[in-house]
């Protein structure tokens, strides 16, 4: 017998391990009952899977947020690590340069400055006009000058003057004293009193020619001029101090000139004093400026400015007076303005006639002024034109 083929599908129950066929649905050993019919396929296990990560999403802005994070962060870290090899130069910032307003501070004084006094003007004084009054002998007898007048009162041009007429006369000005200077040392007065000339070195010259010439020891020209030898060079300027010429030779030999004098101060008469009668003698006297010598003398100028022709006289005294001479009173109905000064002058020679020949040897002296009426003891007025 061949065997039997069995083609229908058979399960196995799980309780007592019999053979039923597919479509059974109560075990016939057991009794046990199969509620859902096992499948005849075979079944098959799953297969083991491995653990899973667990899952992050994130929006699409979050995610550019996130990458530009970790790009940064990156970046950080390797500009540290290069910045720490010394192969990035770590960049510095453009100063913001500040303006410092500048504070000008006015230098306060070391000492207390020396207040100068200040002027008060006057008020003018009052003045009746008598008959011989003139604009030149008011201003002469109050100091004033004879514009002054005319402005104040604003008369014409020739100051015209009635009898009886009120006017004012201004006050005049006072001078104000200069300060005292400093003393100069006895070289420095010297050496400013000392007369010198220039000279210019040519070809050929010498210390010692230059001495000769001008018979100035070649020490003095050394010492007056700062020179350590005796070479001198062509166009070099030169000081030559006159006031040490040597004497010259001879049996009287001339002695050396000296310095020249001070200013000889004016003492009488007053300044803008007015004398009213022809017959008044009119006395110059000044202070005395030292011992002159034998051919030195005072030189007295006296000047009539009223003249038509200025009139002048001149006189040489060595005494510290002198007399206004009778060829200057005024011989007219008008009053007159001298004006005075004195120096002192050195005799250099004389004229054919014998007259003495002089030269001013000094400062002259400042000037004074003095008026003198006419020969009736005063003048008189204009006659009023209507």
């Amino acid at each position: 017998m061949s065997p039997e083929n069995t083609t229908s599908k058979t399960k196995v129950c799980p309780t007592c391990g019999t053979r039923l066929s597919e479509n059974a649905t109560r075990c016939l050993v057991c009794g046990r009952n199969f509620s859902v019919p096992t499948s005849t396929k075979t079944v098959q296990s799953n297969p083991v899977e491995s653990p899973r990560l667990p899952e992050l999403k994130l929006s699409l802005p979050a995610a550019l947020g996130l990458i530009v994070l970790i790009l940064a962060l990156g970046a950080a870290i390797v500009f540290l690590i290069l910045q720490g090899t010394g192969r990035v130069a770590t960049p510095t910032g453009t100063p913001t340069i500040t303006v410092t307003p500048t504070n000008t501070s006015i230098p306060k004084p070391t000492e207390e400055p020396t207040l100068a006094p200040t002027y008060t003007p006057l008020a003018p004084i009052d003045y009746t006009v008598v008959s011989g009054d003139l604009c030149s002998s008011l201003a002469v007898t109050y100091g004033v000058s004879i514009n002054s007048i005319i402005d104040l009162n604003n008369l014409d041009t020739n100051c015209t003057l009635y009898p009886g007429t009120a006017i004012k006369i201004p006050r005049p000005t006072p001078t104000v004293t200069p300060q005292a200077t400093a003393t100069l040392s006895a070289a420095e007065a010297t050496s400013s009193a000392c007369q010198t000339i220039q000279y210019t070195v040519v070809d050929n010259d010498t210390l010692s020619s230059i001495s000769l010439n001008y018979n100035i020891s070649v020490d003095s020209i050394k010492n007056y001029n700062n020179l350590s030898s005796d070479n001198v060079w062509k166009g070099e300027v030169l000081n030559l101090p006159l006031c040490e010429r040597l004497p010259t030779e001879g049996p009287t030999p001339t002695p050396t000139t000296p310095p020249p004098y001070a200013a000889p101060n004016l003492l009488l008469p007053n300044d803008g004093i007015v004398y009213s009668s022809v017959t008044d003698t009119i006395t110059l006297q000044w202070s005395s400026v030292g011992t002159l010598r034998s051919n030195e003398a005072y030189m007295v100028t006296i000047e009539d400015v009223s003249s038509t022709g200025t009139k002048r006289d001149v006189q040489y005294v060595t005494d510290t007076k002198a007399s206004v001479p009778l060829s200057l009173r005024p011989m007219d109905n008008t009053s007159h303005i001298f004006r005075w000064w004195v120096v002192v002058a050195i005799q250099t020679g004389s004229n054919a006639d014998g007259t003495p020949i002089y030269m001013v040897n000094g400062t002259t002296s400042s000037m004074r002024v003095f008026g003198w009426a006419g020969t009736n003891g005063g003048g008189i007025s204009p006659t009023a034109t209507p």
